[in-house]
């Protein structure tokens, strides 16, 4: 059999295929945007010979697309490869970060987290499908659409996925020393809303309750809540229309991510007890999206590390494996204890901000990395 490590990877190659990609922008909440790089995706696998089905989405987001490659073992389970095709940038970000090249660097949006990732580890498929190098075990591609958000429409279609697998590669981007993740830290999502009691602000300041100073209130109190192994967050803010009226309502997000489940269940009951309803401004707390605790050193994971970590060896790089924070969807497919290797995918800086970009020597070091796991992992 061919060396897998020595397959045609080109960058400019790989970069040629990636710019629809960058250039379809997907933000998750444009549901029209996301099923438009779900086509791009469709058409790319069909052409690799795939069957292909397209997944209808829920919840009002887009659709997923799953597909079977190739192989004579197909229908049982091997390999997952398993990425999200949404990103946190709107429509029209292109604008300002435009998918182009200097020197050894990238630039797009969503190119680091995690279109360049899912592109390398397809375009390694792509090779060894063109090099007639058949894998020891079958692989199925499943692109979800709705990661960026906690994932509330597709956790259960990857739970029920990955359970059909010996193997699950998740190809997130790198840490920051280019190592892999075998575990996940909790992530929680918290919705708040502040009600108080309107009036104009000029004519009767007095008689209104402001809905907004309340919450801003609790913002510091929430975000002094953090610590090295428990953090908070108020990352969405909205209220208010008119400058003139005292605001009634105010909605807010947040959120948690804990090192363990202890740590965890401790932070959701310090946000659940913000609830009040006394005085003249109500707070209501909801909890939302959680991501469940990836606990590392399990056994399978640790072999698929061990493995990872050879072949990086024999490409001529180090590869560390360590827990992280910032959930994936390895987070649900680590707590089930399947085998998970994540933040595989490409090395980069500046993920989700108008300089996102990956380092373009690692498209083709990752893809001889995905090529070599495709052929060595074996029942």
């Amino acid at each position: 059999m061919t060396n897998p490590l020595a397959l045609p990877f080109d960058a400019d190659e790989m970069l040629a295929g990636l710019k629809p990609w960058i250039e379809t922008e997907s933000p998750t909440f444009d549901t029209a945007a996301v099923n438009r790089m779900m086509d791009v995706v469709q058409h790319e696998l069909a052409a690799l010979g795939a069957r292909v089905e397209r997944i209808p989405g829920r919840m009002g987001l887009g659709d997923s697309v799953r597909a079977t490659m190739p192989h004579s073992r197909s229908g049982q389970g091997g390999i997952l490869l398993l990425g999200h095709l949404d990103t946190v940038h709107p429509v029209g970000t292109l604008s300002k970060l435009p998918f182009k090249r200097e020197g050894d660097i990238c630039y797009g949006p969503g190119l680091m987290d995690m279109k360049g990732g899912n592109y390398v580890y397809l375009d390694a498929l792509r090779k060894l499908l063109a090099a007639g190098i058949e894998t020891p075990l079958p692989v199925t591609v499943l692109f979800t659409p709705d990661e960026e958000i906690g994932t509330p429409s597709t956790r259960a279609l990857i739970e029920a996925e990955a359970k059909r697998h010996k193997y699950i590669l998740v190809p997130e981007p790198a840490r920051p020393d280019g190592g892999a993740v075998i575990g996940r830290y909790a992530i929680a999502r918290f919705n708040l809303q502040t009600r108080g009691k309107p009036s104009h602000a000029g004519w009767a300041l007095s008689d209104g309750r402001s809905a907004i100073a309340e919450m801003a209130k609790s913002v510091a109190e929430i975000e002094s809540m953090t610590n090295d192994d428990c953090t908070f967050s108020v990352g969405v803010f909205h209220a208010g229309q008119w400058v003139n009226c005292v605001s009634s309502v105010c909605d807010a997000e947040v959120l948690s991510m804990a090192k363990t489940q202890a740590l965890l269940d401790e932070g959701v009951e310090k946000m659940m007890s913000l609830n009040s309803d006394k005085g003249d401004v109500v707070m209501e707390v909801r909890r939302g999206v959680t991501r469940p605790v990836w606990e590392p050193d399990q056994p399978g994971t640790m072999a698929m590390l061990a493995l990872a970590q050879e072949i990086a060896g024999e490409i001529g790089f180090e590869m560390s494996g360590a827990s992280a924070g910032g959930g994936s969807d390895g987070n649900f497919t680590g707590f089930l204890g399947l085998p998970t290797l994540d933040s595989i995918g490409v090395r980069g800086k500046d993920l989700h901000t108008l300089n996102e970009h990956v380092f373009v020597d690692s498209l083709v070091e990752r893809a001889r990395l995905a090529a070599a796991l495709y052929c060595r992992l074996e029942a």
